[in-house]
């Protein structure tokens, strides 16, 4: 693996040869949520995994704000070396600015269970914030008593073990214990910007040219029918894959089906 730092991005790689795939991650999630697609594909890919703006180990930034989170990854790559850019969620949102933004760099799209349009505000990923801005860090001893402690305002198990991955013992000044990675406060004040669309800052910039796929969970209510306008509008060159058995986290619940449709749409008239 190599570690890349740019536009105060952490991005790791994997793989020597082959053409570039880039992985966005969406709302509390790391470029290593990805590791597994990533492993398979490396075998015949350079796969860069980045950890977007407020999480992981990139920088923090003082607003959330889709045209500049895009513009920052846009840096990672260049019109000579274009990526097939793969989003989920959040990182879908900026995957899908990036590629409208930066048409030059991105050889193809895939949009996982996220549309260009701004959705009301998701009630679920405020109470998300604030149990884990409610957990005291500085009583905690062990992993464990901190899955306890969120275990009444986030009861799915696997939710829960999404939202642990955030939490990691800190370097320096907080004696050894326990922070959390993700800027919460201003994920938490910037939500609606981040279920949002920057509809006036990409105005003037013609529709995506490049193939696009949109892969979504055939549970999830994130890519409704009628959101089928906008996302030919932006992206006119479009197909949709449904998979069914999976939700909003479409990659994580049915992971060898999303790999293979993935594997597909890479290979497609290269």
């Amino acid at each position: 693996m190599v570690l890349r730092q740019q536009s105060g991005l952490h991005a790791t790689s994997m793989g020597e040869a082959g053409p570039l795939v880039a992985f966005c991650h969406g709302l509390f999630g790391q470029g290593k949520n990805w590791t597994t697609a990533a492993k398979a594909l490396a075998t015949d890919h350079r796969v860069l995994l980045v950890d977007m703006p407020n999480h992981g180990r990139s920088a923090w930034t003082e607003r959330f704000d889709y045209v500049d989170v895009a513009d920052r990854v846009a840096a990672l790559f260049s019109a000579e070396d274009p990526v097939a850019l793969v989003g989920h969620s959040m990182g879908g949102k900026a995957a899908m600015v990036l590629a409208l933004r930066h048409p030059e760099l991105v050889e193809r799209l895939c949009v996982v269970d996220i549309s260009p349009v701004d959705y009301e505000a998701r009630g679920e990923f405020a109470g998300y914030i604030e149990a884990m801005q409610a957990l005291d860090l500085s009583t905690l001893e062990h992993r464990r008593d901190a899955d306890a402690a969120l275990t009444q305002a986030v009861p799915s198990p696997t939710v829960r073990s999404f939202l642990l991955q955030n939490l990691r013992r800190s370097d320096a000044g907080h004696g050894g214990g326990w922070a959390w990675q993700p800027n919460l406060d201003l994920l938490g004040r910037d939500l609606p910007a981040l279920g949002g669309w920057p509809e006036e800052a990409l105005t003037g910039h013609p529709p995506y040219p490049g193939r696009t796929l949109w892969v979504a969970g055939e549970n999830s209510s994130y890519i409704e029918p009628h959101y089928a306008a906008e996302m030919e509008r932006w992206f006119p060159r479009y197909r949709k894959v449904t998979i069914k058995g999976a939700g909003h986290w479409v990659h994580s619940e049915q992971p060898e089906v999303f790999l293979e449709v993935l594997r597909r749409f890479l290979a497609a008239d290269r």
